[in-house]
């Protein structure tokens, strides 16, 4: 028996037949042999804001070093959550000033990379009670979801995939993931498309609620309740290139997130802030503007340094590109 590509059913892991596409992810992304558990990590197939500069990890370190002078402390915590192979700790270490002490956590469920900085500590979940700056930069975005569709009569049902990708709609949507859909993605017509992101919100609550004190943020393409896509956004990349989304552990597979949703799940004091990471990054001292000609002539090697670093903070603020992300700030 085939699947109509030729191929036996099921992706060699353990899994036949249909299954949703939390379930599913689950497994592509984190189970035995999953894309995310490979040595070569994230940056082996996909460039992030922490892969494109070191200027970005050096914006995180300025705004770890305002948020501890708002906690009025010499001594802080850095917690990355999905922290790839830990690059951005290590890089926040390397940029933060002098007589600030940093106590930094990586956390993520693959294995600790030979030849990390020794001072990042490495952690399946978000370490309890510290003081400091939780950053999740492109996390959110890999917490598996189901997938809703409307069919030919409007009833929402839970979308279900086999490991090639082929899918099929299965059991009407009820009860909390109902809920979630009434509340933040209403589907209204035939063939409209949902990410359930009651998950991700779960999820963002847990992380806030491990800070004691401290601010929280979320770094991910996003989207809030009046410009949803009507069709999701639920895609795939595999070295280096976007593909159609694929559950057999060998691409990515992602969705943009309900920002606003998560938001709403932390029940913190100050209101959450979302912003572009275009303006995020230029209160943190990153611009993509080009040095003056006149350093040309006096300082060749430093106009061409601050070209360099023009070109990098360009990438990371552009328009249609990482400059787009959303940045969720909350406050604890």
């Amino acid at each position: 028996m085939t699947d109509g590509t030729g191929r036996p059913p099921g992706d060699g892991r353990g899994w036949r037949g249909w299954l949703g596409w939390r379930e599913a992810t689950e497994r592509a992304l984190y189970g035995p042999g999953g894309f995310f558990l490979r040595p070569e990590g994230p940056a082996g197939h996909f460039r992030t804001s922490v892969h494109a500069s070191p200027l970005f990890a050096a914006a995180v370190a300025r705004l770890l070093a305002a948020t501890a002078e708002e906690l009025d402390t010499d001594e802080v915590a850095l917690v990355d959550v999905g922290a790839g192979r830990g690059e951005l700790p290590a890089g926040v270490l390397a940029a933060v000033p002098a007589g600030l002490r940093v106590r930094a956590y990586a956390v993520e469920r693959a294995a600790r990379p030979d030849g990390l900085d020794p001072r990042v500590e490495w952690t399946g979940r978000p370490p309890e009670g510290v003081r400091g700056l939780l950053f999740a930069n492109e996390w959110l975005d890999n917490v598996p979801v189901d997938v809703a569709e409307a069919d030919e009569d409007g009833t929402v049902r839970y979308v279900e995939v086999r490991a090639d990708g082929t899918e099929r709609l299965g059991a009407p949507v009820g009860g909390a993931d109902a809920e979630w859909l009434a509340r933040w993605w209403p589907l209204s017509g035939p063939g409209e498309r949902a990410e359930i992101g009651r998950p991700r919100d779960e999820a963002w609550a847990a992380a806030v609620g491990s800070l004691a004190a401290g601010l929280a943020v979320a770094v991910d393409y996003g989207h809030v309740r009046g410009s949803r896509p009507p069709f999701g956004t639920l895609t795939g990349f595999r070295a280096g290139r976007e593909v159609a989304p694929v559950p057999d552990g060998n691409g990515d597979l992602t969705s943009h997130v309900a920002l606003d949703a998560c938001a709403a799940a932390v029940h913190a004091r100050v209101p959450a802030e979302l912003t572009t990471q275009r303006e995020a990054l230029r209160r943190l001292g990153v611009s993509g503007g080009r040095p003056p000609l006149a350093l040309a002539s006096t300082d060749p090697a430093a106009y061409v340094r601050a070209l360099a670093a023009a070109g990098e903070a360009a990438e990371l603020t552009a328009r249609g590109g990482l400059g787009d992300f959303l940045w969720l700030s909350q406050r604890v």
